[in-house]
């Protein structure tokens, strides 16, 4: 089984040749990076309960903490994007990459609320630049007809990292202390020192632009360059190429309400999936948590892989972004009443759709956007991870204003069928021609 992007067959064997060769060099290793990338921000789920024992973080600071990160993660993207757009990617994704993985090494420093909330800061503002930058990068690289492919490879690294990261983060976790370190230090350091090291490597193994590219040769780097300055053409002419036009533009503004509403979907599920596994299994979190925390992220890697290479195929990118949300939704409503087995059936149902759907999605503003406004309008849509802030506090306000405890992830499911209609909303006449 092929598990790299089915390039589609042109009428220039060279052009195919060098799509083939760019898929195999890059697609592998930005999926790599940003299982690290996830599993830097994720891993605070599994460190929660440590922390409230260890250092007295209660839940409500918990809550804002975890989305501190999505604030400075928000506001820093544009900017970011900016410069890697003006530097290149290959020093400025390094830079930023080793940069995060000092800062969560720093977690395991944390000593009480305050140095928490700075820590989060922090690491949203070095992360912030990894995700857009990353996705404009591909556009740099790939035509249309690949590009939804290569997005869901790149999203496989979501699942990756809460499938490889909960046994690790729970194996870390039972770590009797050592070096004087607690278990849930080891896991920050272990897990922090990865981003560092494959930072490190980033520098010497990307190339910003085909042209750069010494494994390509010249005539595919012409014939790849061409392809992609004939899309660039076509963007220019159907969407905004520069900063200002970008930001009064209404269907941008519409791309970036759908994806804040994907982001409270998604980390809705990512910050609360092991203590909702923890509750089914009425066990502490630790390795067992662990493990069956895994399976609902399993569920998602196989979604991620089948789902945008349907929707490739079929150019129906829009419909069934929708119809992934409308069921992820419904599912999310059904899990906090159903027993054990059904409920971490939902869960899992959910899960796949929050992380399916996001590769879709990121075909419309990349089919639309233009030169700057690309880098520019990327970053601005990425600020919907905001979302990621959102979530957890929407949940604690819900829970505590009705006096419920699934009064959150109701809250959360009618946010996600919303989604699904808004989706259904978005112009996507270049798809419309494709498919004829």
């Amino acid at each position: 089984m092929n598990l790299l992007p089915e390039v589609p067959s042109t009428s220039d064997p060279t052009l195919d040749r060098a799509i083939s060769r760019a898929v195999k060099r890059l697609t592998p290793f930005l999926m790599l990076m940003y299982v690290v990338s996830f599993l830097d921000r994720s891993n605070i789920g599994f460190a929660k309960q440590a922390l409230e024992t260890s250092v007295g973080i209660s839940e409500s600071i918990y809550a804002l903490g975890a989305g501190l990160f999505f604030i400075s993660y928000s506001l820093c993207g544009f900017p970011s994007n900016l410069i890697l757009h003006k530097v290149g990617a290959k020093k400025w994704l390094a830079f930023l990459m080793v940069g995060w993985g000092m800062v969560s090494m720093a977690n395991m420093l944390v000593s009480g609320a305050t140095s928490f909330y700075l820590l989060r800061l922090l690491l949203g503002v070095l992360e912030a630049g990894f995700f857009p930058g990353t996705i404009l990068y591909l556009t740099y690289w790939f035509p249309n007809s690949i590009r939804g492919q290569v997005l869901g490879l790149f999203y496989l690294g979501v699942p990756l990292a809460l499938i490889l990261g909960g046994p690790l983060s729970g194996l870390l976790l039972e770590i009797r202390p050592l070096f004087g370190l607690q278990s849930w230090q080891w896991m920050f350091l272990v897990e922090g020192l990865m981003a560092v090291v494959l930072g490190l490597f980033a520098f010497w193994y990307l190339d910003n632009r085909p042209a750069n590219a010494s494994w390509l040769s010249a005539e595919e780097k012409q014939a790849l360059a061409n392809a992609l300055a004939l899309e660039e053409e076509e963007r220019r002419s159907t969407g905004p190429a520069k900063i200002l036009p970008m930001f009064r533009n209404l269907r941008v503004m519409h791309f970036l309400l759908i994806y804040a509403l994907i982001q409270v979907s998604t980390y809705g599920a990512v910050f609360y999936l092991p203590a909702e596994v923890s509750a089914l299994l009425h066990r502490p979190v630790g390795i067992e948590v662990g493990l069956v925390s895994a399976i609902p992220w399993i569920c998602t890697l196989v979604a991620v892989y089948f789902l945008p290479r349907v929707a490739d195929k079929l150019h129906r990118h829009r419909q069934l972004a929708s119809l992934i949300l409308m069921i992820s939704g419904c599912a999310s409503l059904a899990f906090p009443t159903t027993g054990p087995r059904m409920g971490l059936a939902m869960l899992s149902l959910a899960a796949a759709g929050f992380i399916a759907v996001q590769p879709l999605f990121w075909m419309f503003p990349t089919r639309y956007l233009a030169d700057r406004a690309a880098a520019g309008g990327i970053a601005l849509i990425g600020m919907g991870n905001l979302g990621g802030f959102l979530a957890p506090n929407l949940k604690v306000w819900a829970d505590e204003h009705f006096g419920s405890q699934h009064a959150g992830l109701y809250l959360l499911a009618g946010l996600t069928i919303l989604n699904a209609g808004l989706i259904a909303r978005v112009k996507d006449r270049r798809a419309a021609r494709n498919a004829t």
